[in-house]
């Protein structure tokens, strides 16, 4: 019985101990397996500790992970350096800034306590950052704009907003074109012999009034009287017709691109129009370094933006660009930030758009401690990125839309150099008229000079002194004949 109790505790005991070889094979598994120089290497590699805050779309939690352009450009940066790394999410969800007790807050707060080795994110380029710890070449351009809803720019259009279309100067060789072409069409008219062919018995219906009449029909699209029957007065209302067609046409487009971008509608175009206004509400992000920008300026409008932003603090003031985005669209309230992130939510959301000044152009950079041998080597790996082109992929990656191409476009005025090439068929389209008509006057004086046994050039300028001074000569032979009486 003795052996049997202990033969039953040795088994037992040679199982624990087998089991628990097993388990601690299991855990220590992936270490004693056989690895490749590379997976050696990746043992050896340093770990860094990043900090980072929550900002579409720079990054971003999709299904449980982290990801985003920031993410992205960290993932390039270590491929690149040779390093690891562990992201953890700001605890206060702010950027940086010096609190009352003279601590820093936000992610360089962190960097300052090392509780984080580096921050990526998009974090704005201060000096006063720069005191306490630094930064990397910026990956990102960008600066201070405005961000409104397009429902509370609305205002009552201009009486003359039909001209908007077409820039002065353009309206103002349209109506040179008008004159010139209605003066050819008259000039034409009365040299050719196939449209006036017995100029002291017959009425020439194409007078200089007609004329202008018989243009502003082409340009309402309507045939008028009187109808052209020569080559040389049909060739210039037909180059006539074909500038009136392509000229409604661009009219139509850019009035209808005008209408839809809604561009000459904005009564804010700068901060200081955000001053003069008295409907929006504006303010920025609370302790952000757009906030310390304008309450370190010299310039008077800044500082009115500073003082305004800062007696209605806990009014105007926001704790997340989430929240601001949201407010803008729900309320009457203008929003003063990081210009890169507005176009993104105005891409985003088709009924936001930027204003078009910007001021304060700054850069988004990676914070590390001073003195840190990480701050070259992520400068140069950043300028690398950007040579290569890698940077602008990253930009369009994560700032695509399907708004963007419509929320987003810049309209002008049409200038007359977009229709340099109308004009100058215009142009040639005249001059082949009034040479058609001369060729036809010359062939009547032809053969004219061979009945009267006279000499061409003779009976051409008699023709051209007939046809353009006939109400004179008329005047003339009645006088004659008056006195002969």
């Amino acid at each position: 019985m003795d052996k049997g109790l202990s033969f039953l505790l040795c088994v037992i005991a040679t199982m624990l101990l087998l089991g628990e070889s097993s388990r601690t094979g299991e855990k220590n598994g992936p270490k004693l397996l056989p690895a490749s120089k590379s997976g050696g290497a990746e043992e050896a590699l340093p770990t860094l500790t990043v900090t980072t805050i929550l900002e579409d779309p720079y990054v971003m939690v999709r299904s449980a992970e982290l990801e985003g352009y920031c993410i992205d450009l960290l993932k390039a940066l270590a491929a690149m350096l040779r390093f690891r790394y562990r992201v953890k999410v700001v605890g206060d969800g702010q950027y940086g800034a010096v609190a009352p007790s003279g601590n820093w807050t936000g992610m360089i707060g962190e960097v300052l306590r090392r509780e984080a080795d580096i921050a990526v994110a998009p974090l704005t380029v201060t000096s006063a950052r720069e005191e306490v710890v630094s930064f990397t070449t910026p990956f990102l351009q960008t600066g201070i704009g405005i961000l409104l809803r397009k429902e509370t720019l609305s205002q009552e259009m201009s009486f003359f907003h039909f001209l908007a279309p077409f820039s002065k100067e353009t309206w103002t060789g349209l109506l040179f074109a008008y004159v010139l072409t209605c003066f050819c069409l008259f000039l034409v008219a009365r040299l050719s012999p196939c449209e006036w062919n017995e100029p002291k018995n017959e009425e020439n219906h194409f007078t200089f009034l007609n004329s202008l009449w018989f243009g502003a029909g082409a340009l309402a699209l309507q045939g008028v009287t009187p109808r052209p029957k020569a080559l040389s007065v049909r060739v210039v209302a037909a180059v006539w017709w074909l500038f009136t067609i392509a000229l409604l046409a661009a009219y139509i487009a850019n009035f209808t691109a005008l209408l839809s971008s809604g561009s000459e509608q904005l009564p804010i175009q700068t901060f200081e129009d955000l001053v003069k206004q008295r409907k929006l509400e504006f303010g920025t992000l609370e302790g952000s370094s757009t906030f310390y920008f304008f309450k370190n300026s010299k310039n008077p409008i800044h500082q009115m933006i500073y003082e305004y932003m800062d007696k209605r603090r806990d009014h105007v003031l926001v704790k997340t660009y989430q929240e601001a985005v949201q407010r803008v669209m729900e309320s009457n309230y203008a929003f003063i930030g990081e210009s890169i992130s507005q176009d993104l939510a105005a891409a985003r959301h088709c009924n936001l758009i930027r204003a078009p000044e910007v001021i304060g152009a700054r850069g988004f950079g990676i914070a590390t401690t001073q003195a840190s041998p990480w701050t070259k080597q992520l400068s140069v790996a950043v300028l690398k990125l950007r040579e290569s082109g890698d940077l602008d992929y990253l930009r369009n990656k994560w700032w695509e839309s399907s708004c963007l191409h419509r929320s987003r476009e810049r309209w002008s005025p049409l200038q007359p150099q977009a229709l340099g090439g109308l004009f100058l068929t215009l142009a040639i389209g005249l001059a082949l008229g009034v040479i058609a008509a001369v060729a036809e006057l010359s062939n009547k004086s032809r053969r004219a000079a061979g009945h009267a046994k006279k000499s061409c050039c003779a009976v051409f300028t008699e023709e051209i002194c007939t046809r353009l001074h006939i109400r004179k000569n008329t005047r003339q032979s009645q006088e004659t004949s008056g006195r002969a009486n």
